[in-house]
């Protein structure tokens, strides 16, 4: 949770009113700001684009940051502060800042931090759009970046150099849920002088708080887990206030990467839900996976709940015991043209689950990664990442887990 004195050091802007060990599921409730003087129970949206101030010198203050208040929406806003304190409150950091996407929150997180000349080390296994955010776009401006082996901590050890500014991870990673032992990185990038940023996107705060585990920055694509229902796009960065507030919101006040109020109070409103979301897709997840790994058609299972995931034992432990909701599969195949049409075939199969790439939604959604999210790449980044042909994504949703499987089965039944 933010600092308890930060209302005596910012008076414009009070605190909700909680006892300092409120747990998770309360903080997922109630963190925000206090109602207005109509005493609201459900928190109200700002739909306004700028606020009225008393008097010129007031507006002056403000504008200058001598007095904190709300300003013009692209970088202030009621409702989006009440998300971003209660997600901040949830990660276990001093701050948070929300974009309008996840790739823009890492887009505001790079311009903010790197500068030409500084190198990144990268997990190979992120999400396609951040290897080409860093790649091409970053790299034609001087920040290069180097992509290790996401579970092989001396990779990232033998990867850093004098100008290595930040190391970047996403556990589990997409789509293969590959985990990296996020103390031994964080300690990796300390002793280098660079901060260790880790996209919290698959697990969420309710499984997994990536700070406790030494981590600088955290990631989300409100997107996916935190709406929980495919509604919107948001991102958001959380760390400490001198990075957050001293470094990002300057550069989101110039470039207004904003993530909108309605966005930012459906977010909010998706908090509240988050952890018993989490735990029953998590657990309709794990028992997709166990049913898949039995599958006579399926060559192979990535799921953090299996025992026989590579990263099993450190995925229990920085996950509190739980899989989380995505899994994938490997259909069964003589070559990669007849992998694709085999993938094809057991998605098209589907009458239940959302064909589409998005995640985290109360609906189970399935994608073939190396044509959607992954499509970009080129096939030996695709091959590098592990990212095959043959390849299926899962997102487990809410709906009974008898029927996914059967959804599942019309497909894999054939191939047998």
């Amino acid at each position: 949770m933010a600092d308890q004195d930060d209302t005596a050091r910012k008076p414009g802007l009070p605190r909700v009113d909680l006892p300092p060990d409120a747990r998770l599921e309360t903080l997922a409730v109630r963190e925000g700001l206090p109602a207005t003087p109509w005493g609201e129970n459900s928190e109200a949206l700002f739909l306004t684009s700028s606020f009225v101030h008393p008097d010129a010198a007031t507006a002056a203050r403000r504008f200058a940051g001598e007095e904190e208040a709300f300003v013009y929406s692209r970088f202030t806003n009621p409702t989006v502060m009440m998300m971003e304190r209660r997600l901040a409150a949830l990660e276990g950091t001093e701050a948070c800042l929300a974009t309008a996407s996840g790739m823009s929150a890492i887009l505001l997180l790079c311009m903010g931090l790197l500068k030409s000349g500084d190198h990144v080390v990268c997990s190979r296994s992120v999400f396609g759009s951040t290897i080409k955010l860093l790649s091409s776009e970053f790299g034609k401006f001087g920040v290069e970046t180097t992509y290790v082996s996401q579970s092989e901590p001396a990779e990232w050890r033998a990867a850093m150099r004098p100008n290595t500014r930040l190391l970047f991870a996403e556990t589990p990673s997409n789509p293969l849920t590959e985990v990296c032992d996020i103390q031994a990185l964080a300690d990796i990038a300390h002793e280098g002088g660079a901060l260790l940023v880790v996209d919290n996107c698959f697990c969420s705060p309710a499984l997994q708080q990536p700070v406790k585990l030494g981590a600088d920055l955290i990631i989300h694509s409100g997107t996916k887990y935190l709406d929980g229902q495919g509604r919107v796009l948001a991102g958001m960065v959380c760390g400490p206030k001198s990075i957050v507030e001293g470094v990002l919101v300057p550069v989101m006040r110039s470039a207004g990467m904003s993530l909108s109020p309605f966005n930012a109070w459906v977010v909010l409103k998706g908090l509240e839900t988050l952890g018993i979301r989490m735990a029953a897709q998590s657990a309709n997840g794990l028992a997709l996976a166990q049913w898949l790994e039995a599958h006579p058609a399926v060559e192979r299972v990535y799921h953090p709940g299996l025992a026989s995931h590579p990263q099993h034992a450190l995925a229990m432990a920085q996950q509190g015991g739980v899989g989380g909701a995505v899994l994938s599969f490997i259909v069964k195949s003589a070559d990669a043209v007849q992998a694709r049409e085999r993938a094809f075939a057991v998605i098209d199969a589907t009458r239940i689950c959302s064909i589409t790439a998005n995640l985290g939604d109360t609906k189970t959604t399935i994608t073939h990664p190396a044509s959607t999210s992954h499509g970009r790449l080129s096939e030996d980044q695709r091959l590098a990442a592990g990212i095959t042909q043959g390849l299926i994504r899962v997102a487990a949703g809410l709906e009974h887990v008898e029927d996914l499987k059967v959804d599942l089965a019309r497909g894999l039944d054939r191939l047998v």
